[in-house]
């Protein structure tokens, strides 16, 4: 049992202990924000913002660029939608209400998917890090997140397919980074986005009826 610990927490031996304060308190940021998500609760988005700043600077000063550009672009789309969730209103001044996607929300979502994985090789390339696997699969997460959290802010079910496929490819990522409590983070953001869809849905179902 020792010897599993050993090497799962390995990679934080040689970490400072502000770096690990740090992630303990972005995972910790970044439940509770999936908890009021799930909710439909506009708090997800401050709370959320903690998190996605600290990763931002924890992903940066590890060179980790793809997912540094996941997580700026988390911030400034968490302000976004902070402000959607927030102002803007149907016809009838209400909030906007949870819905299923249409053509144009698809349409829209492929454009940003794939500008955005374009964008990512181009940063990659340049930096030199468009050399492995792994290079690929954080191109592929980071435009699948940016379109989970496009649709997330335009309150869309599908939002939440984004989140759990996104989610599954980013565990075995992080755990191979050395980020481990950010790889069991994103286990239990499996389960939390599997269990988002059916509360949104569920939702958006009861508008149509």
């Amino acid at each position: 049992m020792n010897d599993w610990i050993d090497i799962l927490f390995y990679p934080y031996y040689n970490r400072n202990i502000f770096s690990i304060i740090l992630e303990f308190t972005a995972v910790a940021f970044t439940v509770f924000s999936v908890f009021f998500a799930q909710n439909n609760s506009i708090w997800g988005y401050p709370i959320g913002i903690v998190s996605t700043i600290i990763y931002s600077y924890l992903t940066f000063v590890t060179s980790l660029y793809g997912d540094f550009i996941i997580n700026l672009y988390y911030t400034v789309m968490s302000f976004y939608g902070w402000y959607v969730w927030l102002y803007k209103k149907d016809k009838k001044n209400k909030e906007i209400p949870i819905t299923f996607c249409n053509q144009k929300d698809y349409l829209h979502t492929a454009i940003l998917f794939l500008s955005t994985c374009i964008f990512s090789m181009m940063v990659y390339y340049f930096h030199g890090k468009l050399q492995s696997h792994f290079d690929w699969m954080d191109v592929l997460t980071t435009g699948i997140y940016f379109s989970g959290m496009y649709q997330m802010a335009m309150k869309k079910v599908e939002n939440w397919i984004f989140w759990m496929v996104g989610n599954v490819i980013s565990v075995p990522l992080y755990f191979l980074k050395g980020f481990v409590l950010t790889g069991i983070l994103f286990i239990i953001l499996v389960l939390l986005a599997i269990a988002g869809f059916f509360i949104w849905k569920k939702k958006a179902l009861n508008k149509i009826l």
